[in-house]
């Protein structure tokens, strides 16, 4: 098991993670990217980099004889697998072992036993370990899960039986939602896993996501690193976690901690892996186990002071642990924010375009594989990296986390970082109460996810954009007699669009007039920000926008109302389902098409009532932001748009 050339099968920020501590080890790390990824961060990361060619993930990342065929080229003598792709795939990890090569992570076979949650939930319930209430039977008809459905009661919660992450799973308030869930669960769980088959569970509204942290070596020594509270979650993803869970008292947290190491023991566990629970604030119940690295293992990094990826590498080694659970300290408190490529007021969607301008925070950990100039690709998940404080106390650390997201700039694409900021902000938050439905009861509408832009940001951006124009040279030189002159400005930012003028004198402060309205003006407000072509990105304390000059955009005859029986793309995607045919007539709300981004799918759906007069897309295209889909002639004398 000796191995000094390791290479790391993922991209992103895991691989520069990885390739930190290996190198700190003195070993050699390689690295592949595909096409899509040629100038990434991480290619730069390690000692060596070979392509994998395709764009998309079954073309490239998930192809297992490309990753064996580059291991053998570069001499790589291990493969470490990262976090998602084949991290949790026992063919995998066969393949691996079968080659020769040692696999930085568990046996094939405890990836199997966890690795299918039907089998890892009877499992558990064998040896004492809660479930809740569930059908993870092999009749996969839509008759077994009616029948199994009623038993259990609703709410319920479809999951993918072969994998997680969020993918592949609904929530079913009725019977009455309870195919179409079904229907779109197995299709996404088969785009991302390679196996529709699925599980049923009792949904538990308001619970708590907390997981337990575990190390074991090849002889079964196992032992835990405590738990993290990952309740902070949206479309079941989650974007903050914490060590230690806030309001857990020794007891409930022992036994946790035990409930975890015996999962782990049962399935002859070896390596680092998390072990799932759901709290209602009484009794906690088994949900998964991750056999592989977690994206938030840096808040227990922080509060334990042992680096987990050094002893995934050291336990494939076959070293032994050094420590009994009793030699486990902590201290302090830690909180991970995970910044994303997404629009937190169009629900989260996925974004994908040119990355502008990065600054990242001082003062705590930043594991990212972000760079000025990146493009990101709509082939893959839309997390950029993530933003770790520690502190004494949760509060510190949470006062720590908000101040570096206020450091934080990222210009091109929509994030979610003033959203997050926003988060830690909520006085519900700062006081620990957490649980999966944070973010439905604190900012449940979407305008409660940005701020607006203030008039005086509006006379900002109508100063900088003028500034900013390539004809300003010239005319902020045309002034008139009195000394003054007047720049037209015609901004957008969102749905809200203002016209007016910019004045510049020479012996008074600049004046701005918008809507007929002066507004006051601080040019020497703080303030970050970056003219693109037609765009300027602005961002202060209080929030960031993305304004759009249209002085040049023409206007069209029918307005801004007459698109609202065009359904256009909101994001880069692939076609997945095509549910709108010509002449069909829908409702209100019906689905028309499904596209898929970043590895989760987004149904997208009639905004009018009316009949579909075309539709212009078909399954497996793959279409732009703005990409008209489906064309529908709305009802006449319908008001209800």
């Amino acid at each position: 098991m000796s191995f000094d050339r390791v290479l790391i099968a993922n991209r992103g920020e895991v691989v520069i993670r990885i390739a930190r501590t290996a190198r700190r080890m003195g070993l050699t790390t390689v690295a592949v990217y595909s096409e899509a990824d040629r100038m990434a961060p991480h290619v730069d990361a390690c000692d060596a980099a070979l392509p994998i060619g395709g764009n998309t993930p079954g073309e490239s990342y998930l192809v297992v004889e490309k990753l064996l065929d580059v291991a053998r080229r570069s001499g790589a003598q291990a493969i470490h697998p990262g976090y998602g792709f084949l991290s949790e795939n026992a063919h995998f990890a066969r393949a691996v072992l079968d080659a020769g090569l040692t696999f930085i992570g568990p046996p094939p076979a405890a990836i199997e036993a966890m690795g299918d949650k039907a089998l890892a939930r009877r499992r558990m319930a064998a040896v004492g370990v809660a479930v809740l209430p569930g059908y993870d039977g092999d009749d996969q008809s839509d008759a077994a899960f009616e029948r199994e459905a009623q038993r259990i009661g609703f709410p319920l919660m479809i999951k993918a039986a072969g994998g997680g992450g969020g993918r592949g799973m609904r929530l079913v308030p009725s019977a009455r939602e309870l195919l179409p869930a079904l229907s779109s669960a197995r299709s996404e769980a088969a785009s991302a896993f390679g196996n529709q088959r699925l599980i049923l569970e009792r949904a538990l509204l308001d619970p708590r996501h907390v997981e337990v942290q575990v190390l074991a070596d090849i002889t079964g020594h196992t032992v835990h690193l405590g738990e993290r509270d990952c309740s902070i979650q949206r479309r079941y993803q989650k974007i903050v976690e914490e060590a230690p869970a806030p309001g857990f008292d020794t007891e409930l947290r022992t036994r946790m901690g035990a409930a975890a190491v015996q999962a782990a023991w049962t399935v002859g566990y070896v390596g680092a892996g998390t072990v799932e629970f759901l709290y209602d604030g009484r009794e906690f119940f088994f949900m998964e186990m991750n056999t592989r690295l977690q994206v938030e293992h840096p808040v227990t990094e922080a509060v334990t002071g042992i680096d987990l990826v050094e002893w995934q590498l050291r336990i494939a080694r076959g070293e032994p642990l050094p420590w009994k659970q009793h030699d486990i300290a902590f201290a302090g408190h830690a909180i991970e924010v995970r910044l994303c490529a997404e629009d937190p007021v169009l629900d989260f969607l996925p974004q994908a375009g040119r990355i502008e301008q990065w600054q990242a925070p001082g003062g705590v950990r930043v594991d990212h594989a972000v760079a000025a100039g990146l493009e990101l690709s709509p082939y893959y998940d839309s997390m950029l990296g993530k933003i770790i404080a520690h502190g004494a106390s949760r509060e510190e650390a949470r006062r720590r986390l908000r101040n570096a997201l206020e450091d934080t700039v990222l210009f091109g694409v929509a994030t979610n970082r003033a959203f997050l900021a926003r988060l830690l902000d909520q006085p519900a938050f700062a006081a620990g109460g957490v649980s999966t439905g944070f973010i439905a009861q604190h900012f449940a509408d979407p305008a409660t996810r940005a701020v607006p832009p203030s008039y005086s940001i509006w006379a900002l951006a109508a100063w900088l954009t003028v500034r900013a124009a390539q004809d300003v040279a010239e005319e902020w030189r045309g002034f008139t007699s009195a000394g003054t002159v007047r720049l037209p400005v015609r901004l957008a930012c969102r749905d809200a669009q203002r016209s007016g003028y910019v004045v510049h004198a020479r012996d008074r402060p600049t004046e701005v007039v918008l809507d007929g309205k002066a507004l006051a003006l601080d040019p020497h407000a703080g303030h970050i920000s970056r003219q693109v072509g037609n765009r300027l990105y602005l961002q202060t304390a209080d929030g960031e926008w993305t304004f759009e000059d249209r002085r040049l955009a023409a206007r069209t005859a029918g307005g801004e109302g007459s698109q609202d029986g065009r359904l256009l793309s909101p994001i880069n995607g692939r076609v997945a389902q095509v549910a709108a045919v010509a002449g069909a007539r829908v409702a209100r709300g019906d689905l028309l098409v499904t596209l898929e981004a970043m590895k989760m799918e987004h149904a997208l759906t009639a905004r009018v009532a009316g009949a579909v007069t075309a539709v212009h897309v078909a399954v497996n295209d793959q279409v732009a932001p703005g990409r008209l889909l489906v064309e529908v002639t709305p009802d006449p004398n319908k008001t209800d748009r």
